[in-house]
């Protein structure tokens, strides 16, 4: 009898182990991220109904008006292709084929055209489309903003400091460290007021709930946590990452939050019932931030190191930070870079560790919080004494229509 059972324990664990493994292999087999391979003959299909629905109107126009000013032909009309043409024994041609051709009339095309419609006429003429020159683009002039300074530092971690969130009634903001703690500032006086541990590596992401006394992390550890702010305490685990998860941010208006990782994919969770809601793949890498709210795009260039983070108030000022410390303020609306800053280390550490790993605005958007790699939290503000005189708007539009155009 003894046999028996020593027979049935190992075989139930063989089970195990062969369940084990079989789901370790069916997980990491199949590419979810990966997209299917493309058909050349959908792509081509769909690249002729595109042409024909967004540029079916002026398609052809160019070749048209020449035909009918009796120029030089150019390329056959693809809609209207006369039949192919046969062979015919002994090197001759048939049909209009034979005619000579009257040789091309040269026409040099204007320097800036654009396809307008003509407004007079009737008759043949009426709804004919003609090629005008077009009017070159104007740039607005940029918004006067004042000028940021430095004006304090925050030392109490003891490593880079990776993430900041700042609670919405503004009177104190949380930052995430390496030293996988979470520490809690007075943002008038800059004074510690709390320090949450749990996490078992470094904190990559924090959010504050503007509904709910709570707050959201995530780290290293694949861990997501949600902290209940009054009592200290972690109340829900959100569990389904396989690796480190890297950023956070809850949706404006749902009850949802949405992480991602370095397992190339964004997870939608449910803030009450901890279900993992959607899990959006696509991305064939590491997935560094994730955004709830979009905005109209903007493409700035002007950094010399990797942007590592952005943050913009309701003023239209758009700040970027970047691996050697350099902070660029930006006017939103016209791309205009009004300041650079380099943001200052610490006694005691290395030109290297100047980098920004992160920041936030306040929610009056009249004070930066940026997070260093010299395990500094450094506060800007506006400068009082600045003004138009004192800082002038070096606004030169014609040198960006040339580098844009």
């Amino acid at each position: 009898m003894p046999s028996s059972t020593d027979d049935v324990q190992r075989h139930s664990v063989h089970t195990l182990v062969f369940r084990s493994l079989k789901r370790t292999h069916d997980m990491f087999l199949c590419e979810q991220g990966s997209l299917p391979p493309l058909d050349p003959n959908v792509d081509r299909v769909r690249r002729m109904v595109k042409a024909r629905d967004q540029y079916g109107a002026v398609l052809n126009l160019v070749n048209n008006n020449r035909r009918r000013a009796g120029s030089h032909p150019g390329p056959p009309d693809p809609d209207h292709l006369p039949p192919p043409t046969q062979d015919i024994p002994n090197g001759s041609v048939a049909g209009p084929l034979a005619l000579p051709q009257p040789p091309p009339a040269p026409t040099p095309p204007p320097p800036s055209m654009a396809v307008v419609a003509s407004a007079g006429g009737g008759g043949a003429s009426a709804g004919q489309q003609s090629l005008v020159p077009r009017r070159a683009p104007t740039l607005p002039r940029p918004k006067w903003h004042a000028p940021w300074k430095l004006a304090r530092v925050i030392s109490g971690h003891l490593g880079w400091v990776r993430c900041v969130a700042v609670e919405p009634a503004n009177e104190w903001f949380a930052t995430g460290s390496n030293d996988r703690v979470i520490k809690i500032w007075d943002l008038a006086s800059g004074q510690l007021k709390l320090s949450l541990t749990g996490h078992v590596s470094a904190v990559r992401g924090l959010s504050v709930s503007p509904r709910h006394p709570y707050l959201f992390s995530c780290g290293e550890d694949k861990q997501v946590k949600c902290w209940d702010l009054e009592y200290n305490k972690v109340i829900r685990h959100y569990h389904g990452h396989l690796s480190a998860c890297y950023g956070l941010a809850l949706h404006p208006t749902l009850d949802v939050l949405v992480t991602c990782g370095r397992d190339a994919t964004a997870r939608v969770w449910d803030l009450r019932t901890k279900a993992n809601i959607h899990t959006l793949t696509g991305h064939t890498n590491t997935i560094a931030s994730v955004v709830c709210q979009a905005a109209e795009p903007q493409n700035l260039t002007g950094h010399n190191a990797i942007v590592n983070c952005l943050a913009m108030n309701r003023e239209g000022v758009l700040v970027s930070g970047a691996d050697n410390g350099t902070l660029y303020f930006w006017d939103w609306w016209t791309g205009y870079n009004f300041q650079k800053l380099q943001a200052p280390v610490q006694p005691g550490s290395m030109d290297s560790e100047a980098g920004v790993f992160a920041m936030t605005f306040d929610q009056s958007g009249s004070r930066l919080i940026t997070c260093d790699a010299d395990k500094t939290i450094k506060i800007y503000k506006e400068d009082d004494m600045a003004s138009e005189e004192t800082h002038p708007i070096n606004w030169r539009p014609e040198i960006l229509k040339r580098r844009k155009y």
